[in-house]
């Protein structure tokens, strides 16, 4: 499974909506209940699921899901 493929099942766990389809210029927008607590929530997913760590200032600048796949992908290959 790729990044993206994986990524879209956490949301769709996150958000409780089997629904979504993210793509790589989905935004908070574009997501029904995506807020602050949310994208906390949704962070703390990924890093468990792909078993790695950001820190504030990685995902403070995030502004749509390419960029949080390309973030996954540079954590993946640092390790």
């Amino acid at each position: 499974m790729d990044t993206k493929a994986a990524l879209n099942e956490i949301f769709r766990q996150v958000f409780d909506d089997d629904s979504i389809e993210i793509e790589r210029n989905t935004t908070a927008d574009d997501i029904d209940g995506w807020d602050s607590l949310s994208h906390m929530n949704l962070i703390v997913a990924v890093e468990m699921a792909f078993n790695v760590r950001f820190g504030q200032k990685d995902t403070r600048a995030l502004k749509d899901v390419g960029e949080l796949i390309d973030l996954i992908d540079r954590k993946l290959a640092e390790t």
